[in-house]
């Protein structure tokens, strides 16, 4: 069962793109502005609008951590926004200012991706914000692309019809030379991938001009190339679909079309489960969220209207409704002293500073001071009854910002394991695409957890991928800061 949650009607021209962070929502739009709301209850955050592109937004996308919101434009810029102030971290330009027509940021947030009409891509370092190549990949407009799940290949679609498979070094794994008669509107990785024995296998999706939607294979052998074989055709849209995306579990797959309709998928299978028909024009743009049952649409209506998928109550985590007010605010008598130096009192001050107040009365009956502050990890946040995971991981966050900023060094949340919140020394990739600090994720897998930290869904394997990539990220910061 498929239900509609509510319509938004911010936007003053059409929908072109939209996004789910584990707590957010985010719309562009070619009125040239982003919209960010709370997954909460759908209410746009404060800070949004988000203003910075000079011509209309044609591509979003969160960080896996969800601090930062990417998004390009026909002004050839793509721009990192932060998620909790709004404002814009840095623009990064195409070096020849090409229209940019969609963006991408790999799982591990190491890299990140821009297609341009002149048929190149550009690759940023995501940490340093240093460009590392800009290379031509085709001989027409780049309109899709997205990242594999371990972050060390990404596909590339053109208005050509063609579908190319690349590694972060730009050597070419692969063509699909007229995947999509007419052209490709949108390709999208799966979440997760399965490991058996030395062949590692990805699901992708692809749509285009013919109206087809397409699930591909995608495996590789060790020293092999890599194969692509075509799953399924769906057909059941009677026009160009636009755009595509798996659902966190890998087992739905939605597409919006031009015939105004938005469908889900059965992926093993390569059935129609539903047919969604709410929108009064073209369908450009659908998002699942990673974390709760909801499928987002975006339309030319200009509105973007919520799903829920399937039946019961969906349990949805408090809304972080006193963020914004707090921002920019200053501690008072605490923020003098260090953290391990603080009393209870200054502890539940610094709770309402950060727009913890909920927590207030738990920490004040567990006597929770200064000292017991910083050693706060996931464990003893769950054993002090802080069950749940979007309010646990923010209570984190903040102490780490916390702790670094009272040691004069503040490191990119990427470089975090999410399970510590600690600098990662040798980050692996786990079977649910995210990485993690190797000690840690090995402890977890050992023991009764067989699910990700990240989304609580079934890891399909307990292999865990060494992440060079980010290794690297990490002493290359280091070694400037």
């Amino acid at each position: 069962m498929v239900s509609i949650v509510c319509s938004l009607r911010h936007h003053s021209d059409e929908v072109s793109c939209c996004a789910f962070s584990p707590a957010l929502l985010a719309t562009g739009s070619g009125d040239k502005s982003l919209r960010l709301y709370d997954t909460a209850d759908f209410s746009e955050l404060p800070c949004s609008p988000l203003s910075g592109h000079g011509y209309a937004v044609h591509c979003c996308c969160f960080s896996s951590c969800g601090s930062h919101l990417i998004s390009c434009s026909t002004d050839g810029s793509t721009i990192v926004w932060s998620c909790e102030t709004g404002e814009a971290s840095v623009v990064l330009q195409h070096p020849d200012r090409s229209p940019l027509r969609v963006c991408a940021l790999a799982s591990d947030s190491s890299v990140l991706l821009a297609g341009a009409t002149d048929g190149t891509v550009v690759l940023w370092d995501f940490p340093s914000k240093t460009m590392r190549r800009c290379s031509s990949v085709s001989e027409a407009s780049v309109v899709a692309c997205s990242f594999s799940p371990c972050s060390q290949m990404f596909v590339t679609g053109c208005t050509l019809g063609d579908l190319r498979l690349w590694d972060v070094d730009f050597s070419l794994l692969h063509a699909e030379k007229d995947a999509h008669d007419l052209g490709v509107t949108c390709c999208s990785f799966a979440p997760q991938f399965q490991v058996d024995g030395c062949c590692v296998e990805f699901r992708m999706a692809s749509c285009g001009q013919d109206s087809q939607l397409k699930i591909w294979i995608i495996s590789q052998h060790e020293r092999a190339a890599c194969a692509m074989k075509l799953l399924h055709t769906l057909t059941s849209q009677s026009a160009p679909v636009l755009s595509c995306a798996f659902s966190s579990d890998a087992e739905l797959v939605i597409s919006g079309s031009v015939d105004k309709s938005v469908a889900v998928y059965d992926v093993s299978q390569g059935t129609l489960l539903h047919s969604l028909k709410q929108h009064d024009r073209y369908v450009t743009a659908v998002a699942v969220s990673p974390t709760m049952p909801w499928i987002a649409s975006g339309s030319m209506d200009r509105t973007v209207n919520v799903w829920r998928i399937g039946d019961g109550d969906v349990v949805v985590a408090a809304a972080e409704s006193m963020q914004t007010a707090c921002q920019g605010r200053k501690l008072q008598g605490h923020s003098r002293l260090l953290l391990t130096d603080w009393s209870e009192e200054d502890v539940q001050a610094w709770m309402c500073e950060e727009g913890l107040e909920e927590l207030v009365g738990i920490f004040k009956a567990n006597n929770i001071d200064g000292p017991e502050l910083s050693l706060l990890n996931k464990e003893t946040a769950t054993e002090l009854g802080i069950e749940t995971v979007g309010l646990r991981r923010r209570l984190l966050r903040k102490i780490e910002a916390l702790k670094a900023e009272q040691s004069g060094a503040v490191w990119p949340d990427e470089f975090l394991c999410p399970i510590t919140r600690e600098l990662m020394k040798d980050p692996v990739i786990a079977a649910d695409g995210y990485s993690y600090e190797r000690e840690p994720i090995e402890n977890w897998i050992r023991g009764k957890n067989k699910t990700s930290p990240m989304t609580n869904l079934p890891l399909l394997t307990t292999l865990l991928t060494p992440n060079r990539s980010l290794k690297m990220a990490i002493a290359r910061w280091k070694s400037t800061h």
